[in-house]
């Protein structure tokens, strides 16, 4: 019988693409499924963008890139970033990575081992947990809680720090509960972590130009302090409507850049090379369709927080950034994925249950309104006749 390394059995996964999977093969049944599961935008990539990866190829991009990508498209996240925040990033600092994933990975690798901590933010993206305990780290969950408006609280997050802590993983705007932490609430954290200079951070920024309510994104590149302990991820998935080109990037601190180079070298050589030209394109080139897009889900972000405040037993607390909300359905009796279970086999909704995204997310489930206003609003409507008819089970 083949033997696995131990590791294996600690690895986890997202479950939203499961959900999607049952989902898809659901329709594929004839069966009239309103997907609000999958964090997806339902926008098609801006045409400029398509164009300047056909141009690409065919002038002869078809060939291995450097493993940290491009030099022009590092250039223009330099750019990009100094335009937007103001702040200075040497292009050899940026790597351009297959997705957001791998800088997870990347980071949680290089400091995770048996018998040190990694912090992470629970609710919370489901691969940092699984990459922490496929390392042998321990995963100490960061509360996001509802009350204080799915931010971290930076007195509650420095108190879980010791000296076994290794890494800090940050996100917000953040998935899956919307919440966007305020510069007060980051201010507090950065100037309690100088007193814990050996604890990396890896702040995930991937939903930036999602903020809503006149809300500003904070970057954590415009603090000084932990600039050389500082792993940014970020990428074109959400923002450019980009998630199948498999394109992100991440700013290391100098002496960690080398080792994330080398297990790009050894794990995927590069990322395609007419993504890399499509995403110089993307930061490069007109910003009206992402602006667009993102006015869209500030539309449906209201639509969908006043249709869930009408279900019984449901309440939803308006999220801030990303295209996420994150109901608390406590009341209704049922468990998270009981409920997301059923509504998907029985009423033909996908939405994602509260524990998938962590141990401390019974009582939610994640819908995402990157999806239009015509189906979300199906959907809730499904949602509220369902409720209305069978008890929890």
């Amino acid at each position: 019988m083949l033997r696995t390394i131990a590791a294996f059995d600690r690895i986890g996964e997202e479950n939203a693409f499961a959900v999607l999977a049952r989902a898809t093969e659901l329709a594929g049944q004839g069966r009239d499924i309103v997907n609000l599961g999958i964090g997806q935008p339902d926008f098609p990539t801006p045409p400029h963008i398509v164009e300047a990866a056909i141009k690409a190829l065919k002038d002869g991009h078809h060939g291995y890139t450097p493993a940290t990508g491009i030099k022009p498209l590092r250039e223009a996240v330099a750019a990009d970033l100094h335009k937007r925040f103001k702040v200075e990033v040497a292009p050899d600092t940026v790597m351009i990575m297959p997705g957001g994933k791998p800088t997870m990975f990347m980071s949680v690798l290089m400091f995770g081992e048996p018998g040190v901590d990694i912090l992470y933010p629970d609710p919370g993206f489901p691969i940092y947990r699984s990459m922490i305990e496929f390392t042998g780290a321990k995963p100490i969950p960061v509360p996001v809680r509802e009350e204080n408006g799915f931010a971290f609280s930076a007195e509650e997050t420095l108190k879980l720090i010791t000296p076994k802590t290794r890494l800090l993983i940050l996100n917000s705007p953040a998935n899956p509960t919307g919440g966007v932490t305020p510069k007060a609430e980051v201010d507090k954290l950065i100037a309690g972590l100088e007193k814990f200079p050996d604890v990396a951070v890896m702040s995930d920024e991937i939903y930036d130009h999602m903020v809503y309510d006149g809300e500003k994104h904070v970057c954590l590149l415009t603090y000084p302090s932990i600039r050389d302990r500082l792993i940014l991820l970020n990428g074109w998935s959400k923002t450019y409507a980009m998630t199948g080109w498999r394109l992100g990037y991440a700013v290391w601190p100098g002496k960690l850049y080398d080792y994330a180079r080398k297990l790009a070298v050894n794990l995927y050589s590069c990322v395609n090379a007419p993504s890399q030209y499509a995403g110089i394109a993307a930061l490069k080139g007109s910003q009206e369709e992402a602006r667009k897009m993102v006015a869209e889900f500030d539309r449906r972000r209201k639509v969908v927080v006043e249709g869930l405040n009408k279900l019984p037993g449901i309440s939803c607390a308006t999220p801030k950034g990303a295209f996420y909300a994150f109901p608390n359905i406590k009341r209704t009796g049922w468990k998270a994925k009981a409920l997301a279970s059923s509504l998907l086999e029985e009423a033909g909704v996908a939405i994602i249950g509260g524990p998938d995204f962590g141990v401390l997310a019974e009582g939610y489930v994640r819908l995402s309104y990157a999806n239009s206003t015509e189906n979300i609003l199906k959907a809730i409507d499904r949602m509220g006749e369902f409720l209305a008819s069978r008890k929890a089970a």
